[in-house]
């Protein structure tokens, strides 16, 4: 669907994530999130090897599993 290298806005990303942009941004600033390139004060964009990385590295087996990956504030 997308190159590796493809730069994907908030929005896009979160769409491609299911997850809401509001909770995107919020990982920015709290960490545990997919890795972003900053362009500027503003703007912000996302590769979608990196969304695709993240989302890889948030697989789990189990419910045991879940807290020990879980980003800033989920599973607390």
């Amino acid at each position: 669907m997308y190159a590796d290298n493809t730069l994907l806005s908030v929005a896009e990303a979160a769409r491609r994530l299911s997850l809401s942009q509001s909770y995107l941004n919020k990982l920015r600033v709290t960490g545990g999130g997919p890795a972003y390139v900053k362009f500027g004060p503003r703007r912000v964009a996302y590769r979608t090897a990196d969304l695709d990385a993240w989302v890889a590295g948030m697989l789990r087996a189990s419910t045991g599993e879940a807290e020990a990956g879980a980003p800033a504030g989920v599973g607390q």
